[in-house]
């Protein structure tokens, strides 16, 4: 029997924007993504953290270093748990690999971008100093698990269309 809850999700579900919106991803992918994503998270932001503390101390701006360095690495860890748990492609390595280089390098060129701003709006309204690259790029991470989401599932891992055989 289904609970109260389940039951509700299933009506919002039905929702017609809601379903246009959620009805092109598939849920135990999205939930397989979510899993290795809270464990980039945590391994990214990791490397981006001691990064940070250790170029901190002697580099102005440490933390926009940090995260040049940091992103290769992660990447490619990244790249490797959505290759095998979350979308299970095989073969492919170097051509998968390279996109996803393509699709977190624009996360990262907007996230860079980005990162100076938010640390200073941090500063500003939290009144935060040293935590501020640190609170920063931990808001800096939401989006770009969205656009990664997205990217992933429609160019990093989408199967390659099968040619057509054209009669002449």
């Amino acid at each position: 029997m289904a609970s109260r809850d389940e039951t509700a999700t299933a009506r919002l579900l039905q929702v017609g924007w809601i379903r246009r919106l959620t009805s092109h991803i598939p849920p135990r992918q999205f939930g397989r993504y979510l899993g290795v994503g809270a464990f980039n998270a945590l391994f990214g932001y990791g490397a981006y953290a001691a990064l940070t503390a250790a170029f901190t101390p002697r580099v102005p701006h440490g933390y926009v270093f940090a995260s040049i360095i940091a992103a290769p690495l992660n990447i490619t860890v990244a790249f490797l748990g959505y290759k095998w748990f979350v979308f299970k492609t095989h073969g492919n390595y170097l051509r998968e690999w390279s996109r996803c280089f393509v699709v977190y390098g624009g996360s990262m060129a907007i996230g860079v971008a980005l990162l100076p701003g938010v640390v200073f709006l941090v500063r500003l309204i939290a009144g935060l100093d040293r935590a501020a690259p640190y609170v920063g790029g931990a808001l800096l991470m939401g989006f770009g698990a969205i656009y990664s989401f997205l990217g992933h599932k429609h160019f990093s891992f989408r199967p390659r269309r099968k040619a057509v055989a054209h009669d002449p």
